[in-house]
């Protein structure tokens, strides 16, 4: 929570994450959301390195300096969650909070399963292949929520 009520940005792997959100919640505590994954760096990145434009993305978050102490949510991209997981183990990133829900067949499960082996960050995730950018929404509102509701208690 205190990542959401210093005003800390949230990084998503889609722009569904990011259009899901409530407004006037991320306003009230001054939060931005961003995404990449649509960006032509990155889509040129993932080209030239073979990589995947999920990767990149996260790649680009870390070199703008957004996550550490940010959130990131991550719905969709396994191979985001495992390049997050890769940043924080070989580069020091340490975001306040992961959000681990990627959906699917491919790298889904065993991306989140490597993410109960962090130590170093707290997490949530989902189990198996299920998952996606809707419940990770759901899981920021419900956040946002409990951060109103400790303001209103605080004197």
């Amino acid at each position: 929570l205190n990542a959401i009520t210093q005003g800390r940005p949230i990084v998503a792997d889609v722009e569904m994450i990011c259009v899901g959100l409530s407004r006037p919640r991320l306003k009230h505590f001054g939060v931005g959301t961003r995404h990449f994954i649509s960006d032509e760096d990155v889509i040129a990145r993932a080209k030239s390195e073979n990589s995947t434009r999920a990767v990149q993305a996260m790649r680009k978050a870390h070199r703008l300096g957004l996550l550490d102490n940010g959130i990131v949510a991550i719905g969709n991209a396994p191979t985001a969650l495992l390049e997050i997981i890769r940043l924080i183990r070989e580069e020091g990133v340490r975001p306040a909070l992961i959000i681990g829900m990627p959906v699917g067949f491919v790298s889904a499960a065993e991306s989140k399963e490597a993410v109960t082996a962090l130590n170093e960050v707290p997490w949530i995730i989902t189990q198996g292949r299920k998952g996606g950018s809707t419940l990770v929404v759901s899981t920021l509102h419900a956040l946002l929520a409990l951060a109103e509701a400790a303001q209103r208690k605080a004197p």
